[in-house]
């Protein structure tokens, strides 16, 4: 557990925002490089303050961080950074990814996850439509992802728990300040079906500042967030738009037009939202998702031979290794490849053409399911 005393060092250094920390970590790899950069190359670093340089350069320890490690330890608690395999993959997408997480459970990326949120004073409606929407959805292989709030979080958190699935909450405080207490029981639960994860000290107090920061992270881990009963102003719209901003599909279940836990979900609706029935609606939506991992890790562990033309092209051959079971960004995949812009567009018309990928608005591509796609000749 000492590796991540650098992480926590580093981000204690005035001037280092999540932002930043992921242009920092992308040009040196390591906090450890970071601290031993030279002066000249960290200046180089978009938004880079000389305060920021200076204080990596001089913040070598930190008691803060220290401490902070040790409670985390004592506490039995864990920790993952950007650089661990565990570390959620659609995470590490987002602008603004928080480098390390603090966690109780087990953290899985084999399967996709979708986010369900909405109002902590939900109708009955509301909490029975969350409940069986959660519980089919991980029936078919889902993740299911929320606040752990009263209301729709927690009644999403317990449908996935029913279907014997797995579940994760993400935290407004930090995890030795369960928010709120009475769902301590379910704080446990969870753990033991998925994980909570948090980005915050781990004696953070649930300040209301906090609840905006972690959406975010509800959103980024999550192919898709479905909004269930929302007022006209609610933190639920915020992780809906965070959603559309990352790139990322936007579900909502409608209500009654007399209601007012219906007015801000009616407006997603309105705004282009997908409108969700039942788990087929998100299905539909997000089928690449599903049974689709499998087959692509057969493929890279090299149990099945890769399609034709594939082989010899060096361009489709880099756009395959990269495509995951959800939609990537075309300048992600650019940049991934290493490969020349021009090249990867045209492998990319090529692959979309002979029906081995898809595009969705936005320039997202993916791998179509391989049982529906026909053989590639070169």
């Amino acid at each position: 557990m000492d590796r991540y005393l650098p992480w926590l060092v580093l981000k204690d250094v005035p001037g280092i925002g999540n932002h930043l920390y992921k242009r920092l970590m992308k040009k040196f790899g390591s906090p450890e490089k970071i601290f031993n950069a030279h002066e000249n190359d960290l200046k180089e670093i978009k938004g880079v303050s000389l305060k920021a340089v200076k204080g990596i350069k001089n913040l070598k320890s930190s008691y803060k961080a220290e401490k902070e490690l040790k409670t985390i330890q004592n506490s039995g608690f864990k920790i993952v950074s950007m650089n661990d395999s565990a570390y959620p993959s659609l995470l590490k997408e987002i602008p603004d990814p928080p480098p390390i997480l603090t966690y109780l459970g087990t953290l899985d990326n084999s399967s996709p996850c979708i986010s369900i949120v909405g109002s902590r004073k939900a109708t009955r409606y509301g909490l029975d439509t969350t409940f069986k929407l959660s519980y089919d959805l991980c029936l078919s292989e889902f993740q299911i992802v929320s606040g752990m709030a009263m209301g729709i979080d927690t009644a999403a958190h317990k449908g996935a728990i029913a279907a014997k699935g797995k579940t994760i909450a993400v935290l407004g405080s930090g995890l030795a300040r369960i928010y709120p207490r009475s769902n301590r029981k379910l704080f446990e639960d969870i753990a033991c079906n998925g994980a909570v994860i948090s980005e915050f000290g781990i004696n953070a107090a649930p300040d209301a500042r906090n609840f905006p920061i972690r959406n975010r992270i509800i959103s980024g881990i999550s192919t898709g967030t479905i909004v269930v009963e929302a007022a006209a102003r609610s933190g639920s719209l915020i992780t809906a738009r965070l959603a559309a901003e990352q790139c990322r599909e936007v579900f909502a279940v409608p209500g009654s037009i007399n209601s007012f836990s219906s007015t801000g979900t009616h407006a997603l609706l309105k705004q282009g939202a997908k409108l969700v029935e039942n788990k087929m609606d998100v299905i539909e939506e997000l089928h690449h998702m599903v049974h689709i991992e499998t087959e692509h890790q057969k493929i890279q562990q090299g149990e099945k031979s890769m399609p034709g033309g594939l082989e010899h092209d060096k361009y489709q051959k880099a756009i395959f290794d990269i495509l995951e079971p959800y939609p990537l960004h075309i300048d992600i995949i650019i940049e991934k490849s290493g490969l020349d812009s021009g090249g990867i567009s045209a492998a990319l018309l090529d692959l979309e053409i002979k029906g081995i990928i898809k595009q969705s608005p936005g320039k997202l591509f993916y791998i179509i399911d391989r049982s529906t796609t026909p053989t590639l000749k070169g």
